[in-house]
């Protein structure tokens, strides 16, 4: 009896904090999933400072991740002396990364990509990797330099996985629509093979003429030829109210279900910063129902970061989907000084249930 009446408050504490969870609404009253996927935190593999040629300074963040034949590479934002610019790091384990340095450049002065050439995403088709990447002409002051409205999307090409990497100042995939739902970012993301063409789910945000305040969300771009024109969609996959950016698929063969992982955009006391890692589920890739979503990672179940909670990036490691991530080992909402960390979901994902 005494180990039960132990037991009885621990369990209604646990009720009540998922009854807090499920009435969370955000300060601004944007909304937030009353359902959980929760992910099993390793916490942190890759940190910031010691790369090659002091590339990683100030941080590393923004990770996309992907295996070829055995081995998996790593590209994240390194934030150095001059830039932030995609960086390589390879692995056998995904624990253990061998760092490699920036494998872009800035462009030249006045080109698209003239102050960042940062987040590189890859595809790969037949022989040939493609990598979009985002450019913008805009920073913050040094030592930071943040990258900074517009982010636009730009082009490279490679032979292999880890490069080098041509880049294609001649092919412009998309850029921002003026006076759309993507006028300030327009910038790239996961891209699949579906029905005979490629889809591209890009970051897509705007500002609110009235307020100043941004809005974000995720829309469709596609083609036919991933060194051609990009056709973009009329409206967005999902509201720009969702306040979400940056995307890592997974498709599901169990129950054929594609999963969008995706980092929320939440705010406190006004500030803005990146808080969670959010799903979202679907049996079509073109079409998502904003309810249908799910918290995986936030603060309440992330090991080392207790507020930053940034940019997604999965990838199937047998019964498992290994999630990457940025985050913050400091009490702070700063862009600065992230590491790369690591959870792990458990396969086959099914969508949580209320």
């Amino acid at each position: 009896m005494s180990r039960l009446r132990a037991i009885i408050p621990l369990c209604l504490a646990l009720f009540f904090a998922v009854s807090l969870l499920a009435q969370k609404v955000y300060e601004d009253g944007r909304p937030a999933p009353s359902l959980r996927l929760p992910a099993q935190d390793y916490g942190v593999v890759l940190k910031h400072g010691d790369g090659c040629s002091d590339c990683d300074r100030y941080g590393a963040r923004d990770v996309w991740v992907w295996e070829a034949s055995g081995r998996y590479y790593m590209h994240y934002d390194a934030a150095g002396p001059s830039a932030w610019l995609t960086a390589l790091a390879t692995s056998r384990d995904l624990v253990h990364w061998d760092k490699k340095g920036p494998v872009l450049q800035l462009g030249a002065p006045g080109s698209d990509d003239a102050k960042s050439a940062s987040y590189g995403v890859t595809f790969r088709q037949g022989k040939t990797w493609h990598m979009f990447y985002l450019g913008t002409p805009n920073t913050s002051p040094a030592p930071d330099r943040i990258p900074a409205f517009p982010y636009l999307t730009m082009k490279a090409l490679a032979s292999s996985p880890g490069g080098p990497w041509t880049k294609q100042p001649d092919v412009t995939p998309w850029r921002p629509t003026p006076g759309g739902y993507n006028s300030v970012t327009a910038s790239p993301g996961f891209t699949i093979r579906h029905r005979g063409e490629y889809l591209q789910f890009y970051s897509a945000a705007t500002q609110d003429p009235a307020t100043g305040k941004t809005r974000r969300t995720i829309a469709l771009a596609r083609t036919k030829n991933l060194s051609g024109a990009w056709t973009l969609g009329a409206a967005p996959l999902l509201p720009l109210d969702e306040q979400i950016e940056n995307t890592s698929l997974y498709y599901e063969p169990a129950n054929r279900t594609w999963f969008l992982f995706t980092n929320h955009i939440g705010i406190r006391n006004g500030n803005e910063y990146t808080d969670a890692i959010w799903v979202y589920w679907s049996r079509d890739p073109e079409r998502w129902d904003p309810r249908d979503k799910a918290v995986v990672l936030d603060n309440t179940n992330c090991l080392w970061s207790p507020n930053v909670i940034g940019l997604p990036s999965v990838v199937r490691v047998k019964n498992r989907l290994a999630l990457f991530y940025d985050g913050l080992s400091e009490d702070s909402f700063s862009h600065m000084r992230r590491d790369i960390g690591l959870a792990w979901l458990d396969l086959p994902l099914r969508p949580p249930r209320n």
